[in-house]
């Protein structure tokens, strides 16, 4: 579909739960076109077609999100626990950012890996642990918690109880880190997206569409 100089592929999605149709920009500049149980893929054209100026006003948002650089160097800005931290040599050749400090052998490389390597070995000790102190917080079981690399999604949670997070959440402030968590924790008690689902994470997490606004706003970390 044409929108404004732009050619847009458009994802079109059978839900059977949706009540209506719903339209997505992604951050790969696909647009996601949810399509009801009777709905049909000409009518989700239509629909996507009555709303170009709508998509013509995601794509300016998007281009106007913060970029994260494909290589990290010295002086290189990445996010970390919600703030933006610059990338600084240390002694004996290492490199620091904020609180961490890493040992590399070439400071002067691409540090993206050896960084990304280093904020998953601090995601895969901090994020079970919170998982268990929110889980016992709110009287929830949780059988497992795995640490992922997710490229879409930032949590899940499966019928077992076992919750995977992206480790990415370490980069995003501590409020995000927790709405996502006591998201995947609601789905202890509904295993869907229904409005009970919505109350349940309301409940919660009072605050959660402060939350999913960072997380739109920073939607580019899962890449």
């Amino acid at each position: 579909m044409q929108v404004g100089s732009r050619t847009v592929s458009l994802l079109m999605v059978h839900h059977p739960r949706a009540r209506r149709y719903l339209l997505r920009l992604r951050p790969d500049g696909t647009a996601r076109v949810t399509i009801p149980r009777n709905g049909s893929i000409r009518a989700a054209r239509d629909f996507a077609s009555r709303n170009i100026g709508w998509l013509e006003q995601q794509f300016q948002r998007l281009a106007g999100r913060p970029k994260i650089p494909d290589t990290w160097n010295l002086g290189t800005e990445i996010l970390f626990r919600g703030e933006l931290v610059r990338i600084e040599p240390d002694a004996d050749g290492s490199i620091c950012f904020s609180t961490e400090r890493i040992n590399v052998s070439d400071a002067h490389a691409d540090l993206r890996p050896v960084i990304q390597k280093h904020l998953r070995a601090l995601a895969t000790e901090e994020l079970p642990l919170r998982v268990m102190e929110l889980a016992a917080l709110h009287g929830m079981n949780v059988s497992r918690v795995s640490i992922r690399n997710q490229k879409s999604r930032w949590g899940s949670c499966s019928r077992r109880g076992t919750i995977s997070l992206n480790w990415r959440l370490v980069q995003t402030p501590e409020f995000v880190r927790d709405y996502i968590i006591l998201h995947e924790l609601a789905h202890r008690r509904q295993m869907n997206h229904s409005e009970k689902f919505w109350q349940e994470v309301e409940r919660l997490f009072p605050d959660y569409l402060q939350a999913e606004r960072w997380l739109k706003q920073h939607a580019n970390l899962l890449r």
